[in-house]
């Protein structure tokens, strides 16, 4: 809505920049500085996190996501601008739902809460490999073959349908596909050795369920990305705007997890919600 608005004296729908090489350098060494200081300043050691920390580090992260739409406006204009915090509101609204099974998962494992960050650390970084993969063959194919959007709306009417009419609720980690696959292949063990997501055990190298944990967090990310990224390209289909705006609400997603966390009874009508932003 903000990007129509905001490029409404346009002819086109959606704006077209000149985007340069340093731009993307300057978007990925903000995003690397942002992640380094939070994994060895902020959180250099592992403890609880509890509400107010949270709540603390989730209006920072908010707060240089809707600043860097001030770099957009001042580097490619209002429109350009428009479409950044429409996806990043559209992004950080879908990605409500990755908190709860986020919750699930640990909960599932028992995982204590003050290792759970550098898991979700690590499932962040994954998330914005596998995003960035996402997004940029999505507008790669949009490009190519203008049909596949109405492939794209048709999977989101679909996947907005299926949140109404389907109880996410009772969803078991433990009969995960993925993760039984993967135990053929990687040994592992029950026990827990600190952060590590490999220990040492009689000279055999295992994966602690930490390891697990993170492989199921990646792999629910990339349902969740089959989702987001579509909806994102609703709004803009420069890959630059695109990533920036679902970086920057990705980013966020571990503070607004310990600040949530807990709250999934509070959200009553979340799915139903999102199934809204979704058919929209």
């Amino acid at each position: 809505m903000f990007a129509l608005l905001a490029s409404g004296e346009s002819k086109s729908k959606f704006v077209e920049l000149d985007v340069e090489w340093w731009h993307w350098v300057v978007l990925l060494s903000v995003i690397v500085a942002m992640l380094l200081i939070d994994l060895l300043v902020v959180n250099k050691e592992a403890h609880e996190i509890h509400t107010k920390e949270a709540a603390i580090e989730s209006a920072v992260w908010i707060g240089c996501g809707l600043a860097f739409s001030l770099v957009i406006l001042w580097w490619f204009g209002g429109a350009a601008t428009g479409e950044y915090v429409s996806g990043y509101l559209i992004e950080k609204s879908l990605s409500i739902d990755n908190v709860f099974v986020w919750a699930l998962i640990m909960g599932y494992f028992r995982v204590p809460q003050k290792y759970q960050h550098r898991v979700l650390f690590w499932g962040i970084f994954g998330a914005l490999v596998m995003r960035a993969i996402f997004i940029f063959a999505g507008v790669a194919l949009i490009d190519k073959f203008d049909w596949i959007l109405y492939l794209f709306g048709a999977f989101l009417l679909y996947t907005a349908a299926k949140l109404v009419f389907t109880d996410n609720d009772h969803v078991d980690p433990g009969e995960s596909k993925f993760l039984k696959l993967v135990g053929r292949f990687v040994r592992t063990t029950d026990e827990l050795d600190g952060q590590k997501m490999f220990t040492l055990k009689n000279g055999v190298r295992y994966a602690t369920p930490l390891f697990s944990v993170l492989l199921l967090v990646e792999a629910t990310d990339v349902v969740f990305a089959v989702d987001s990224v579509p909806a994102v390209l609703a709004v803009s289909r420069e890959q630059y705007i695109v990533f920036a705006s679902n970086a920057f609400a990705i980013l966020g997603l571990r503070a607004l997890y310990f600040l949530l966390a807990d709250m999934h009874s509070r959200f009553a009508y979340l799915q139903e919600g999102l199934a809204i932003i979704l058919a929209f």
